[in-house]
């Protein structure tokens, strides 16, 4: 989440700039929207109804939208007999221009893959920066690089260990995580603890979409 919401998109987004994060109720997305917030960002994140009302039972909208790290909050339908999200429910790149005014983020920090990475592109602000972290929904399949002319889009796929390539650097990251945790400005909800003779079920866990934050096995 550091590298995602610090370094992918460095000299492309500015604060105040518009963000959109995927599954903001889920682990990765959670840390990326406040993080991305931190920095300056204006975040756009998307969560299920499901994950919506098991983060905040009850309370207003603007403290729920709060309670995700995000200025805007697109909340979608759930997949039928799962809590995560149907990305077809909701015509998200329409939400997003008109959030946006028409102008469109300029970053979209994607770790669903293979059933958004149409709907990102379209999300895009001119010169915006895709980019395609996961695979939840499945790999992101080869597309034409013309796809990315509307936009004049930039596209990258990055991975971790990239980031964090020297002592120095991942030192540097984890000191501003830890920084970030002690002064109280990054959120951790840890959801659920298994033990480890509950490993298939915490798998299972995962892949019904239920999980509201880090998901842990007690040694």
């Amino acid at each position: 989440a550091h590298y995602l919401s610090s370094s992918v998109g460095a000299g492309l987004a500015r604060p105040g700039d518009w963000v959109l994060v995927y599954g903001v109720g889920s682990g990765t997305g959670q840390w990326t929207a406040q993080m991305c917030n931190l920095r300056g960002y204006r975040v756009i994140g998307t969560t299920s109804h499901a994950k919506l009302e098991r983060c905040c039972p009850g309370e207003e909208k603007d403290a729920k939208i709060s309670a995700f790290g995000c200025e805007e909050l697109i909340v979608l339908e759930n997949v039928p007999g799962k809590s995560y999200a149907s990305y077809s429910s909701v015509d998200i790149a329409s939400k997003v221009t008109e959030i946006t005014g028409g102008k469109g983020c300029t970053l979209v920090i994607d770790g669903v893959g293979k059933s958004t990475y149409e709907i990102s592109l379209k999300c895009l602000a001119k010169r915006g920066l895709f980019v395609s972290f996961g695979n939840a929904s499945g790999a992101v399949p080869a597309f034409p690089v013309l796809k990315l002319t509307p936009q004049s889009a930039y596209v990258t796929r990055p991975k971790l260990n990239d980031y964090v390539a020297t002592r120095d650097e991942l030192l540097e990251r984890a000191n501003e995580v830890f920084g970030w945790v002690m002064d109280g400005k990054l959120k951790i909800v840890v959801d659920k603890v298994f033990g480890l003779d509950e490993v298939a079920a915490g798998h299972e866990y995962l892949e019904d979409g239920k999980s509201m934050g880090k998901v842990l096995y007690k040694l």
